[in-house]
């Protein structure tokens, strides 16, 4: 599981993550060639649990370019993420961009956190699938988003999100010159990967867009 070193009070570098690049480097010809592209660079954890799971929520069906600006709208009316200040929002929140939808969602999660109907303190030690299994009886939470979490707060190494469009079109450009993919196809290629699927998916989403794959 998720152990990590600490490199400064910002970055936390996963402790498996050069290993991982090494291994990686070894096995899949792309990804010898994408990965030094990006030096020192690597996944970096997006802190509480909560504003990860918000953040997630935002990104639901929308481009990376399109979620970042929501979520910057969204920290404007809710600066420290916190379940009390989105619950304090109210109707603020449509205010965003978000969706009526998305944000009865994110009401919903705030409304969990702050009422304890969630146990964030165990999900550490909980295995992937345990996680996930948790993380969507909460409104608005599903598949995707739960391993939005395992991946940007949790560290989790062995991570596919084969329902994530990044991914898919990381694969499509990077393996199959730019022809759709199938979940299939994407099964396949990563079948190499294990146990750092984490790991080759940042990569792939890098390679699309470098600045917000490391949010």
């Amino acid at each position: 599981m998720g152990k990590t070193i600490a490199t400064d009070e910002t970055r936390i570098l996963p402790a498996y993550w050069e290993e991982a690049k090494a291994e990686l480097m070894k096995r899949d010809r792309i990804l010898r060639k994408l990965i030094p592209q990006f030096g020192d660079l690597h996944l970096v954890s997006r802190g509480e649990a909560f504003s990860t799971l918000a953040r997630s929520i935002i990104g639901q069906q929308i481009s990376t370019t399109a979620a970042d600006s929501v979520w910057q709208r969204f920290l404007e009316v809710c600066p420290k993420c916190t379940p009390a200040q989105v619950i304090k929002a109210g109707d603020k929140l449509a205010t965003c961009g978000l969706s009526k939808r998305k944000a009865e969602y994110i009401f919903d999660l705030a409304d969990h956190f702050k009422a304890k109907r969630v146990n964030c303190d165990k999900w550490a030690e909980m295995e992937d699938e345990e996680v996930i299994a948790e993380l969507i009886q909460i409104r608005g939470i599903g598949r995707w988003t739960a391993e939005m979490f395992l991946i940007f707060n949790l560290l989790r190494p062995n991570i596919l999100p084969l329902d994530d469009l990044g991914l898919l079109a990381g694969i499509s450009r990077n393996y199959f010159s730019g022809e759709p993919v199938s979940r299939s196809d994407a099964r396949e290629v990563a079948a190499n990967w294990e146990p750092y699927r984490t790991v080759a998916t940042w990569y792939l989403w890098r390679s699309l867009d470098p600045v917000t794959a490391t949010n």
